[in-house]
């Protein structure tokens, strides 16, 4: 095991943003009630035609999109990145979107997409985007916003042989992660147009491994995002403009259920997905283009 250890203090560098974002958005003038007029009724037309999808705010300040989202200390805030084409960097987030602070971390961005998160406080940036099924570079980066402490797990596929393999054949690309107890799980985006999502699992302790596969889920679309409830009796499964639930007695019932399809038609490009720390019916989604929304089940 190999462990890199940062320069500076994470948590210092989260905050390291001044308060142009904040003051920005106090000027606003007449333009800024125009916008927040229009804002109001796209709002209620997602409201009325998603029952229990209300957006509560779109990123500013400065960050490009939200390829993933992990919640942050704080109540009400969030960790979240940009994807491939990006610069390196984590942000901190309110619920409203704001810029609170923002950390380039010492590592590439060759193509972030998923971020999850333990119960000590440790994330997982996953860098396992994988378009063409031909990396043989991917790893999760495990660090702590709040101590200098990184390390990294490099792995493979442990049933892919071929690169790329061919086109009915490419189900390795990774934009959606979890962890629970004690191991980070990736669900597979199918590019191979067999609806199917692959479920691997890793250790979550720094080192080279091979992502063991665990099961296959039918899964009607591409997944983009994953997370799993304080409780670990549900899991949601993240789709562009839809959302899947298994639900069970259990995290490994829950991996066995039928998936129960929700749709956010109107949603936009949805990549992030949270459950609330304290309430396993609430989530909050994020998507590419910048919104962000609370979803109650």
């Amino acid at each position: 095991m190999r462990l890199f250890l940062l320069s500076t203090s994470l948590a210092a560098l989260l905050f390291s943003t001044g308060c142009s974002e904040a003051q920005s958005d106090d000027k606003k003038g007449k333009g800024g009630k125009k916008k927040d007029k229009k804002e109001s009724l796209e709002n209620n037309l997602i409201e009325s035609a998603i029952p229990g999808l209300r957006r509560v705010g779109a990123l500013n300040g400065g960050v490009p999109e939200s390829s993933g989202l992990a919640r942050a200390e704080t109540a009400g805030t969030f960790y979240t990145h940009a994807d491939a084409g990006n610069e390196p960097i984590l942000y901190k987030i309110d619920m409203s979107g704001r810029l609170l602070g923002r950390s380039t971390l010492p590592f590439p961005n060759v193509d972030w997409e998923s971020l999850a998160q333990d119960d000590k406080g440790n994330l997982f940036v996953v860098d396992a985007g994988n378009n063409n099924n031909s990396r043989r570079d991917l790893v999760v980066y495990r660090l702590n916003p709040n101590s200098q402490d990184l390390s990294k797990i490099a792995f493979s596929y442990s049933d892919q042989n071929a690169f790329p393999p061919s086109k009915k054949q490419r189900n390795f690309d990774c934009e959606a992660s979890l962890w629970h107890a004690g191991k980070v799980y990736l669900f597979t985006k199918d590019r191979g147009a067999q609806s199917t999502s692959k479920v691997y699992t890793l250790s979550d302790q720094p080192g080279t491994q091979k992502a063991r596969l665990l099961t296959s889920l039918a899964i009607p679309g591409e997944v983009t995002g994953a997370d799993v409830s304080s409780d670990g009796r549900r899991i949601a499964l993240l789709a562009r403009e839809e959302l899947f639930m298994l639900e069970g007695s259990s995290f490994e019932a829950a991996l066995k259920a039928s998936p129960r399809r929700i749709s956010l038609k109107g949603s936009g490009q949805t990549e992030g997905i949270v459950f609330h720390k304290d309430d396993n019916n609430k989530l909050f989604i994020s998507t590419e283009e910048g919104a962000i929304y609370e979803y109650q089940l």
